[in-house]
């Protein structure tokens, strides 16, 4: 009987990674779009760490692209 206990365990965890993820991949992957980061993108939707890369991206590493971006704006304005 145990082997049926350990199955049913592993099932409730794969799900409860792929819903907690799903959010996660979703922002970072619209964001990074978003952003124009294709290699951003490609890396999120390829690479899979339970929604650990996709919150460092979405929460540390656009922010520091969209900054840069901005000051990019900023000095072609300023240029003009």
């Amino acid at each position: 009987m145990e082997p049926v206990i350990i199955n049913q365990t592993l099932l409730i965890a794969i799900a409860a990674i792929s819903i907690w993820s799903l959010p996660w991949k979703g922002l970072a992957l619209w964001r990074a779009a978003r952003l124009e980061k294709k290699w951003w993108f490609l890396t999120l939707l390829v690479v899979n760490t339970a929604g650990i890369l996709d919150i460092i991206y979405y929460f540390v590493i656009s922010k520091k692209d969209k900054k840069e971006d901005e000051i990019e704006v900023i000095k072609k304005d300023a240029q003009k």
